[in-house]
């Protein structure tokens, strides 16, 4: 229904007007009678074959909706319906921030692809907390929290902004993803160098040892990395104490489209997602995989369009799986699909 119906219903509006009308219909779907268990039968299937325990968690599932979709903590309630099994919120910043200027979100669907260059769009870490706050949780959800840093903050003082977000939503979520892997905040890929990524996690590692029991964190990686980068981030995941990576963030890649170079060319800068970056993804993973520590974490993220290509990324050394570009393409079908194939 969603593929036939929904979708190019949703796909005559720009793209981010399209995911606001979304969450509004499922959101009143939801507050109709019956509606919720309809979902809860069609979506949640508990199946103990799919439980499993990463960074001392208990997920009842191991597919996530990856940050960027529920920036503000404003949907995640409506997420969980559609059987999620985790739920990353943001990248949230400090202040708030409007992003970069609309339109800022592309589709590619020749290439089951989005281009984005958001720029960190959110309402701040203090009205997101006060949303975790005022919200249910839906039971047996875990939610990461995705951090980064304002795009007017000098990257010599990029701690602070992590640090905040991390003060902030410490009571309120079960992990961390430290983002400095986004194309659409200017310089901030500088942050993955090894120097200031050194000095940055072992900032938030001493301020997460301060706390009784510490979350677990992530470093979020773009595909875009080298060789020699990958290992800098084996070592500095083994010497800071994170629990592992969230492989990978969009590319600026525009290598293997299918979409005509003069439509590309007119879209601009931004991070691609979706489809292409399938194989790229998979590659970093088994990578990470094959030279890290055992019991690093990874969540693969990438090019998950189909239960073929989610068990490629577990197959290739993934804990966890996310979704985003795939979703806006198949729909919540796309859950149920993944989840039986596994």
């Amino acid at each position: 229904m969603y593929r036939i119906l929904i979708k190019p219903i949703l796909f005559l509006f720009q793209p981010e007007r399209a995911h606001q009308l979304a969450i509004t219909l499922l959101r009143l779907a939801l507050s109709v009678p019956g509606v919720p268990a309809l979902l809860r039968q069609r979506f949640q299937r508990p199946n103990p074959r799919l439980e499993k325990s990463v960074m001392g968690l208990s997920f009842k599932n191991p597919i996530g909706l990856a940050a960027g979709f529920d920036k503000n903590g404003t949907s995640f309630p409506q997420m969980a319906a559609l059987g999620f099994g985790f739920i990353e919120l943001g990248t949230v910043t400090p202040r708030p921030q409007p992003g970069n200027a609309i339109p800022r979100l592309f589709r590619l669907p020749t290439d089951h692809a989005l281009i984005n260059r958001m720029g960190f769009n959110n309402l701040g870490a203090d009205a997101l907390a006060k949303r975790l706050k005022e919200t249910p949780r839906p039971q047996g959800l875990i939610i990461g929290g995705n951090i980064g840093k304002n795009k007017t903050t000098p990257n010599d003082q990029a701690a602070d902004d992590y640090l905040y977000c991390f003060r902030t939503l410490f009571p309120l979520v079960d992990y961390f993803v430290v983002n400095v892997s986004s194309p659409n905040t200017p310089n901030l890929r500088e942050l993955q160098d090894k120097e200031p990524l050194s000095q940055l996690l072992h900032s938030l590692q001493a301020e997460n040892r301060k706390y009784p029991q510490p979350k677990p964190i992530l470093l979020k990686i773009a595909p875009d990395v080298t060789e020699s980068q990958l290992d800098d981030i084996l070592e500095l995941v083994q010497t800071s104490g994170i629990q592992g990576v969230v492989a990978t963030n969009t590319t600026i890649s525009r290598n293997g489209l299918n979409t005509p170079k003069k439509v590309v060319e007119k879209i601009g800068a931004g991070g691609l997602s979706g489809a292409p970056l399938r194989d790229r993804s998979t590659e970093i993973i088994r990578y990470l995989r094959q030279n890290g520590a055992r019991e690093m974490v990874i969540i693969g993220v990438g090019g998950i369009h189909s239960a073929e290509t989610a068990l490629e990324k577990i197959e290739a050394g993934a804990d966890l799986i996310q979704i985003y570009t795939g979703f806006i393409f198949e729909g919540p079908g796309l859950l149920t699909r993944i989840q039986s194939g596994l």
